[in-house]
């Protein structure tokens, strides 16, 4: 396997592209699932999807992270979707993933507590037999979905539980978030009603989702920093001081190939947790680390080579600038994921 893209990922990656000049963020996701079908890439065919793997749900993450568009292609199209096929109960995939895969459903991940650790031996909830009690945070698009996974302790394990989103015992809150782009929830569980999904321990399962999760996330940053770092470059050649472009000053020539160099290897962290899934625990660790860093630097290089003009409202730099700090906590804070790289036999 190759980092080098294939002529359908290339065709992919423009398709996507094309498609989001052409509308608002906001309104992305229904022009995504309708042209181009990105929830249902993962999805085996057989449950109504394209059997596509995660180096092409990479390839879209770079695409709608360089446009900071409102999708739940993390929440649903990833965790949750990773989460059903990791369970291996084939009724309830029969039953959730077509609709999802379509678009016409969108499901949420219930897991972490307050302190967001994202920790695969843990879990907010705790079930009693089918009755489960606790809540859950930063649930990814929690409030709005129209499939309702939760992850709870019961006994030892860790288990996987659907649960109907407007039943009895269920809570959901939208959280405010500096990120306006990212919508999170928190979903309180009073003696709800679930049904267990798959059999067995979730945990192994787990770390493979968060693992996965940790991939497409890195992609997503590594698309908004090649596009912060566009924007900062083409500004950095109009601004004009002293009777000549700032871009054209040697001081700031190196800032900005320090930047390409972040923005370029963090694409190829990102692509390769995504491509090689023998080794994904360790590189979708490392890619979560670097990434992070990649889009924190050039965010803020971005609002500092703008000057005025890149603290306004009217400039998406803030954006920018939101989105590196919202997805740094995400899944885990990077020095979480260093000590799993770094503690690993």
């Amino acid at each position: 396997m190759s980092l080098t893209p294939t002529e359908e990922q290339v065709a992919l990656a423009e398709t996507i592209r094309a498609l989001l000049r052409k509308t608002e963020p906001e309104d992305a996701w229904s022009l995504l699932c309708e042209q181009v079908g990105v929830p249902g890439l993962t999805v085996p065919e057989s449950y109504g999807g394209a059997g596509a793997g995660p180096a092409e749900l990479a390839v879209a993450a770079l695409e709608i992270g360089r446009e900071l568009a409102t999708t739940p292609l993390l929440g649903s199209t990833v965790l949750a979707t990773k989460a059903l096929l990791e369970s291996a109960d084939e009724p309830a995939c029969e039953r959730l993933l077509p609709p999802m895969a379509e678009g016409r459903s969108v499901a949420a991940l219930a897991w972490t507590s307050a302190e967001g650790r994202w920790d695969p031996e843990t879990a907010a909830c705790t079930a009693d037999g089918a009755v489960l009690n606790g809540t859950a945070h930063f649930v990814l698009d929690g409030d709005a979905a129209d499939v309702l996974l939760v992850v709870a302790r019961t006994g030892d394990e860790l288990a996987l539980f659907e649960v109907e989103p407007s039943g009895q015992g269920v809570s959901r809150r939208r959280s405010p978030t500096m990120d306006a782009s990212r919508r999170l929830a928190e979903v309180t569980l009073t003696s709800a009603a679930g049904r267990r999904i798959g059999t067995g321990d979730f945990r192994p399962a787990l770390r493979r989702v968060r693992d996965l999760g940790c991939a497409i996330l890195a992609a997503e940053q590594a698309g908004a920093a090649e596009r912060a770092l566009e924007i900062t470059v083409a500004y950095t050649k109009e601004r004009e001081q002293f009777g000549r472009p700032i871009g054209g000053f040697q001081a700031l020539k190196h800032r900005m190939a320090d930047m390409y160099v972040l923005v370029e290897t963090a694409r190829s962290a990102a692509l390769a947790a995504a491509t090689f899934a023998d080794d994904r625990e360790r590189l979708a660790a490392v890619a979560k680390v670097h990434c992070s860093r990649a889009l924190s630097t050039v965010a803020a290089e971005m609002i500092q080579l703008h000057g005025g003009i890149g603290i306004t409202w009217e400039h998406p730099a803030h954006r920018y600038f939101k989105r590196a700090h919202s997805s740094e906590q995400l899944l885990g804070r990077p020095h979480e994921h260093l000590a799993r790289v770094t503690t690993r036999p």
